[in-house]
C-alpha cells in the first residue's frame, strides 16, 4: 500500500496565478502564443527536449518567460515528470519528497508517482517534506498549471496524464549535488521521464541582501552598492545584473557542474534554484559520460529566454531575473 495520502491544495491559486480555470487557460495560451514556433532552428516542442529550467514567480512576472521553456518541452513520450525545486519555507539539507498522493491545479489533479517516490525513499537518502511546508512552498506548485496545460496540448485531454515526482532540493555542497545527480541519473535516462527544474535567477536589491555591481562591466571585481553609492552609469545596474546572470547561464550551458558551482562561489549570485540546477547538471554529466561524452546538442542546457522583473537603476531598486532553458536527452 502506498504511503502517499491526500491531495495538496493549489494554495497559491487566486494570488500568484489565476484560480479560475478558463481565465488561467486563456492566460497561458496567450503566453505560449507569444513564443515563436521555431527556436534554435528547431520546431517546437523540440524533439528530445525532456528537461527544462523555468522560473517560479507569480505568472504576471515570470509567466511569459516560463512559456519559452514549456513550449520547448517534449512530453510526447512522458509517463512521469520530475519537478525539482528549492525550499523557500524552511532550511533543508539534502533532498525531500512529498507525502501527498495528488496535487491540485485549477485544471484538475495531477497524481504523484507512488512507485518512484518509494524507490527514492528506499535509498535512505531522502527526507519527507512536512505537509505544512509542502502546502506553503511555491517552487513546485507554480509549474503544475503549465504542466497540465502542456500535457493536455501534447497528449490530449482523454490521454492518461503522466504522474509527477515532486522533489525539494536543499542547500547542498557541490559533491552532495553530484551524489544526488548520480542517484537520479538512471531515472532521468528513462525514455518515459521528463524533468522540470524550478529556478529564478538573480534576486538583486537590499531586501535580498545582494547589491553586487560590476563597475565598467568587469564581473571579476564585483562591488556592493550601498545607500551612499552614486547612481551607476557604466554600466547601468540592470546591465550589470544581466552580465552576472549571463556568466551563470554560460556556466550552466557549459555542461560542467564544477564550473557552475565555481561561478556562484565567486559572484554569490542569488540564483534561488541553484541546487536543483546543480543536481540536474550532475545527472546530465553522468548521462553524457555513459553515452561516451556530449553528443551535439544532447545533455547540455540551451537558454532561450532571459527577463527581469524591472530594470534597476540604483541601490533603492530591486529586481528578480527569470531564465528559460531546455536540454535534449
Amino acid at each position: 500500500m502506498s504511503s502517499l495520502t491526500g491531495t495538496r491544495e493549489a494554495s497559491h491559486a487566486y494570488s500568484w496565478y489565476e484560480g479560475d480555470p478558463d481565465t488561467l487557460s486563456k492566460q497561458l495560451d496567450n503566453f505560449l502564443a507569444d513564443v515563436p514556433n521555431t527556436i534554435n532552428d528547431k520546431d517546437v516542442p523540440i524533439t528530445g527536449a525532456k528537461i527544462i529550467i523555468a522560473p517560479h514567480a507569480g505568472y504576471s512576472y515570470s509567466g511569459p518567460c516560463a512559456a519559452w521553456a514549456y513550449k520547448c518541452l517534449d512530453l510526447s513520450k512522458a509517463k512521469r515528470i520530475f519537478v525539482l525545486g528549492p525550499s523557500h519555507t524552511y532550511y533543508l539539507r539534502g533532498c525531500a519528497l512529498t507525502t501527498f498522493a495528488k496535487y491540485e491545479t485549477p485544471f484538475g489533479e495531477l497524481t504523484v508517482d507512488a512507485d518512484v517516490i518509494q524507490k527514492l525513499r528506499d535509498t535512505g537518502k531522502f527526507q519527507d517534506i512536512s505537509r505544512r511546508n509542502d502546502v506553503e512552498e511555491h517552487s513546485l506548485e507554480m509549474h503544475l498549471p503549465y504542466l497540465h496545460k502542456r500535457i493536455t496540448q501534447t497528449l490530449g485531454a482523454d490521454h492518461p496524464a503522466p504522474t509527477i515526482v515532486p522533489i525539494l532540493v536543499g542547500d547542498n555542497s557541490g559533491p552532495e549535488e553530484k551524489a544526488f545527480g548520480a542517484l537520479l541519473a538512471p531515472h532521468l535516462a528513462d525514455p518515459d521521464a521528463a524533468v522540470v527544474v524550478s529556478s529564478d535567477f538573480c534576486h538583486w536589491g537590499a531586501r535580498f541582501g545582494y547589491t553586487a555591481y560590476a563597475a565598467g562591466g568587469d564581473t571579476a571585481d564585483l562591488q556592493s552598492l550601498t545607500r551612499r553609492s552614486a547612481t551607476p552609469a557604466d554600466p547601468p545596474v540592470h546591465e550589470s545584473i544581466r552580465l552576472v546572470d549571463q556568466e551563470a547561464m554560460d556556466a550552466v550551458a557549459s555542461g560542467d557542474h564544477d564550473a557552475f558551482v565555481d561561478n556562484l562561489r565567486r559572484t554569490k549570485n542569488t540564483v534561488c534554484g541553484r541546487h536543483p540546477i546543480g543536481v540536474t547538471m550532475a545527472a546530465l554529466e553522468v548521462l553524457a559520460r555513459d553515452a561516451g561524452g556530449p553528443d551535439g546538442d544532447r545533455f547540455r542546457f540551451k537558454f532561450v529566454q532571459y527577463q527581469r522583473s524591472s530594470l534597476v537603476q540604483d541601490y533603492s531598486d530591486s529586481s528578480v531575473s527569470y531564465a528559460s532553458a531546455y536540454a535534449i536527452v
